[in-house]
Order: C-alpha cells, then sequence, then structure tokens
C-alpha cells in the first residue's frame, strides 16, 4: 500500500507538470501558422521570422528551422530535412519526457495491487491454519478483504493515469503531425521540399542526357 502510495503521488506530480508543460508551450495555440504563411508569400521573410520567435509552441520552433534552412540557397534538400528533423525530434522528446515513467505507473500498479491481494491471502489462510479447529469465519473473512484493498488501490492509481498518459500522447501526437504540416508548407513555398527537388534534379539530368 505504501508502494501503490508513492506512486500515485508520482503519477499526479507528472500529470500536473506535463499539463503546465503543454499550457505554457500553447500547444493549442496554433493560429500563428497561417499568418506566418501570409507574410512569406508576401515576401516578408523578416516578418514572419520574427513572427515565429515570438511564440513558445513547438511547431514554431521548427517552422522556424525550416525557414532559416530553406532560406539559404547552400543547403541542400537533404540537408534541410535532416536539420529539420533533428529539431524536430528534440521539440518531440522534450514533450514525451516522463510519459514512459507514467505508462509505467500505470501497467505496473494493478500488478502490485494483485501481489499484495495475493500475500494477503497466503497470511490470511496461515493464519486460518494456525487457528486448528478452533475455526472462526471472521479471520478468513476479515483477512480476505483487506488484502483486496491492495487490488482496489492499485486499480485507482493505475485506471487515472493510464487515461492521462492516453490524453497526453494523443497531445504529442497532434503536435508532430502539426510540426510536419507546417514543414511542408514552408519548405514548398521556397520550393525546397524533397520531393521537389528529386523531380527538378531529375529533369535537369534527362535535359543533360538529352544535350550529350
Amino acid at each position: 500500500m505504501m508502494v501503490l502510495l508513492a506512486m500515485s503521488v508520482l503519477a499526479l506530480t507528472i500529470i500536473l507538470l506535463k499539463l503546465f508543460q503543454f499550457f505554457r508551450s500553447g500547444l493549442r495555440r496554433s493560429g500563428f501558422v497561417d499568418p506566418v504563411m501570409s507574410a512569406l508569400h508576401s515576401g516578408q521573410t523578416a516578418d514572419a521570422l520574427t513572427q515565429l520567435q515570438q511564440q513558445r509552441n513547438p511547431v514554431a520552433r521548427v517552422m522556424e528551422c525550416a525557414l532559416a534552412c530553406a532560406a539559404d540557397t547552400k543547403m541542400a534538400a537533404k540537408d534541410i530535412e535532416a536539420e529539420v528533423s533533428r529539431v524536430g525530434s528534440a521539440q518531440i522528446r522534450n514533450l514525451e519526457s516522463w510519459l514512459r515513467g507514467l505508462s509505467a505507473i500505470a501497467h505496473l500498479s494493478p500488478l502490485l495491487g494483485l501481489l499484495g491481494t495475493v500475500t494477503g491471502m497466503i497470511v490470511a489462510f496461515m493464519r486460518l491454519e494456525e487457528a486448528g479447529s478452533r475455526v472462526d469465519p471472521s479471520i478468513l473473512s476479515g483477512g480476505i478483504w483487506e488484502a483486496l484493498l491492495t487490488t482496489a488501490f492499485g486499480l485507482t492509481v493505475a485506471i487515472p493515469a493510464m487515461a492521462a498518459f492516453y490524453y497526453l500522447e494523443g497531445e504529442v501526437d497532434q503536435v508532430r503531425a502539426s510540426m510536419k504540416d507546417a514543414t511542408v508548407r514552408v519548405l514548398v513555398h521556397f520550393g525546397k521540399s524533397p520531393a521537389y527537388l528529386s523531380s527538378r534534379d531529375e529533369e535537369k539530368l534527362t535535359d543533360e542526357t538529352h544535350g550529350l
């Protein structure tokens, strides 16, 4: 029970910290993407970069990286893709921090509760055996309900922890999708998306072949 109590406190701490982190990062505030793209389409690259720097959203960090890399004419498509992927992965890892611990608590709590119930049942039957012929039903019933408390408490810890884990993981998945969408929009604007470059290089190679 003490171990489960400690795990419940840890799970609650993780949930509150992650909710604060997500709120502070403004994960739900993604309205800056369209104004930034409008600024880019208007040729105001510096203004778009300034708007991104004013945001705390992880999507803004990835867009900022994509914009800076795409504007650099010396960077190849593979280098741009690698750098944007590196920055995006770092942002995702930051959002996913401690989620694995929350998942572990959600999975281990019922098992610990079941372990407590099994050991409690063993103790109850040992007491029943010690009683011998003077068997008192209250000895067995009292031991059983005390043992079942650990399973109930384990489930009480696991259910909210699992629900919170899936909710937080869903938020991270949504951010990951938003990062990909925003990055593609920026790279396509500059004509630096890998697909665009591959097509252009293929056409260039074909023209050179015909020239030979």
